[in-house]
């Protein structure tokens, strides 16, 4: 394997998720060909995913047999901020209130070189697994310092520039004023956030937001309606953008207060949120982490309500927003986690729920089209398995991460399992009989 990236022209017997076997022509960042496999002929350069590479040639193809080719997934909600820092902070397990406490206590001792150091190295294990592009909520912290956070993911952004796609949302508490919104987006955040249902007037802090992007022409992404119970302001959020031009998108992450409206009301809500055209993210490692602790019989499952939306048509993205932080404790850092929390605990489809975490979360973040077809932007992930229900639930570790037509990840197991010495006695399938102590060396 030479050095990465890697620039890709071809990748040769890929199957896709409906179970097709093809060869991809990548030309540039964009895929130009799809067609069965064979078709295009394998150059004598090609090389075998898992031979060493013999030239620049030889380094431009890759053959993915035995793996399915997918859109790569997107990240439509991070918080590379946060990050990494449960282990540091040691914070008592529990609802929203006591995460947030814990992290103010702690950011107040963060520099911008710890804060880069996080964020570069979460990004990184996204990327490992498969996420080419990220969007991240960053805290306009309190104190003498409070554009670190904000700086500390700008150079990150930098770093990372051709490695995978990075946006930037100011998060901006209730009591974060205006001027400091300001200054981050002129210190490079492409749009504005801020979570006003924790606000005592959730309403009247969301417009004040929601009027700093409108007069900087910039699009929002609001933490919305992040309870169980209380105020709903995701109709005056519709109602204010309703006009917004295209240039301006609108997202609402979390919304966990829809999951819990009568029909009716959710039926009425959501048909604002079609005319509006926001999108949503709904983020189920977090929401079922941090709702329903007050609820210890019959819990609630904390996420939005996604069958009706996108039964609606919403624009639906999904993510891991908290990956072991004070709001999260654990997480892989893998969208395929995502996916399958969206089919356990969502009741998606496999194809829902994998869309959710990869073309959905793209569409919400104003991205290009991208996946193994033909025009869309060369963003792909090949995993090791037979069919999309193999790969959800086992996440094999097997993975190429291809963004903008580029190799820029790959990982590959190894395996020793065990030979059972011998079969079952009511058991009349044949099986090897090899010493106790032989082993299986599986290499991916």
């Amino acid at each position: 394997m030479t050095v990465l990236p890697r620039q890709l022209t071809r990748l040769t017997d890929a199957t896709l998720a409906c179970g097709t076997k093809v060869d991809i022509e990548i030309t540039g960042d964009t895929v130009t060909a799809v067609v069965p496999a064979g078709t295009l002929g394998t150059p004598r350069a090609a090389v075998a995913a898992s031979a060493p590479a013999a030239g620049a040639a030889a380094d431009s193809v890759l053959n993915l047999d035995g793996f399915l080719v997918l859109p790569a997934p997107a990240e439509p909600h991070a918080h590379l901020d946060k990050a990494l820092s449960w282990d540091l902070i040691d914070p008592p397990m529990g609802d929203l209130v006591l995460a947030i406490e814990s992290w103010k206590a702690y950011s107040a001792e963060m520099t911008t070189a710890s804060i880069a150091d996080r964020a570069r190295q979460q990004a990184l294990a996204m990327l490992s697994n498969g996420t080419t592009a990220i969007r991240c909520h960053v805290d306009i912290l309190h104190g003498d310092d409070p554009m670190r956070g904000v700086r500390a993911l700008v150079q990150v952004r930098q770093e990372l520039a051709g490695l995978l796609d990075l946006e930037l949302v100011a998060l901006a508490g209730p009591t974060a004023p205006d001027a400091l919104v300001h200054e981050a987006i002129d210190l490079g955040v492409d749009l504005v956030g801020g979570a006003p249902h924790l606000a005592d007037d959730p309403d009247g802090d969301l417009r004040r937001l929601l009027a700093i992007a409108a007069a900087r022409g910039i699009g929002v992404d609001m933490h919305t309606d992040e309870s169980l119970h209380g105020p709903v302001t995701m109709r005056t959020l519709t109602e204010v953008v309703r006009d917004w031009p295209a240039t301006q998108p609108v997202t609402a992450g979390h919304c966990v207060r829809l999951g819990t409206l009568e029909p009716e009301e959710l039926d009425e809500i959501v048909a604002e949120i079609v005319r509006s055209d926001v999108g949503i993210v709904t983020l189920p490692i977090t929401n079922l982490y941090l709702q329903g602790w007050e609820h210890p019989v019959s819990t609630p499952r904390g996420l939005t309500a996604v069958r009706a939306l996108l039964d609606a048509g919403v624009r639906l993205g999904a993510g891991a927003d908290n990956v072991r932080d004070p709001f999260n404790p654990v997480g892989r850092s893998d969208a395929l986690e995502t996916a399958s929390l969206l089919v356990t605990a969502g009741h998606l489809t496999l194809d829902e729920a994998y869309a959710a975490v990869s073309t959905g979360a793209r569409s919400v973040m104003s991205l290009p089209a991208a996946g193994p077809v033909v025009g869309a932007r060369a963003e792909l992930l090949a995993v090791r398995g037979v069919n999309l229900s193999d790969v959800v639930a086992n996440a094999s570790a097997d993975r190429y991460v291809i963004h903008a037509g580029r190799l820029v990840a790959h990982s590959e197991v190894t395996r020793h399992v065990a030979v059972p010495a011998a079969a079952p006695q009511n058991q009349n399938l044949p099986l090897p009989t090899p010493s106790p102590t032989a082993s299986i060396l599986e290499t991916r």
